[in-house]
């Protein structure tokens, strides 16, 4: 039942070749939902950031954008450069869809209101969604997209798929401070 909503809430799961990391994205979302305050239909309903006052958009829409640009982005990227970028579809689809796994520990509903956890407070969501990848033997191209997507991954080097991923995020956040 569960995997079911998983799969509505996310059609771009399809988008994913693979069968096996299809899955195992599903079951990273899973124990997410799981182990967390926040039920799945929640997701369509709080803000995408809590670093935004009055952030109207909730998580879920912020997210399917960020896939979607990251997509498109992706697909022009391969058509202008031809053989000169290797792009992993699968790796870039599952990255995007995974990177705010772990705000599902991140944050916490409590009387209604959402705010930052106590996990959350000790660790951002790009450690506990990297932990929840690592548990579900996701490869490790997506897991580095998921710990660079977003300011953590600054200092390091990211793969393209992870530049893609970081820059559709961005656009989708930004856009709204």
């Amino acid at each position: 039942m569960l995997r079911e909503k998983i799969k509505k809430l996310w059609p771009e799961i399809d988008w994913i070749k693979d069968e096996s990391l299809r899955e195992k994205v599903i079951d990273c979302w899973t124990y997410a939902i799981e182990n967390s305050s926040l039920s799945i239909e929640d997701l369509e309903i709080i803000p995408f950031t809590l670093l935004i006052k009055d952030c109207k958009i909730s998580f879920i829409n912020h997210k399917r954008t960020c896939v979607q640009l990251a997509f498109e982005i992706a697909k022009i990227m391969k058509k202008n450069f031809g053989d000169s970028l290797n792009i992993n579809m699968d790796y870039l689809i599952a990255g995007a869809i995974l990177i705010d796994v772990g705000k599902l520990l991140e944050y916490e509903k409590v009387n209604g209101k959402i705010q930052i956890s106590k996990a959350g407070e000790m660790v951002r969501h790009p450690f506990s969604g990297l932990a929840i990848a690592a548990r579900f033997n996701i490869p490790f191209e997506v897991q580095h997209i998921i710990a660079t997507h977003s300011k953590e991954g600054d200092l390091g080097k990211r793969t393209v798929e992870s530049i893609i991923v970081h820059h559709a995020d961005f656009v989708s956040f930004e856009s709204f401070r």
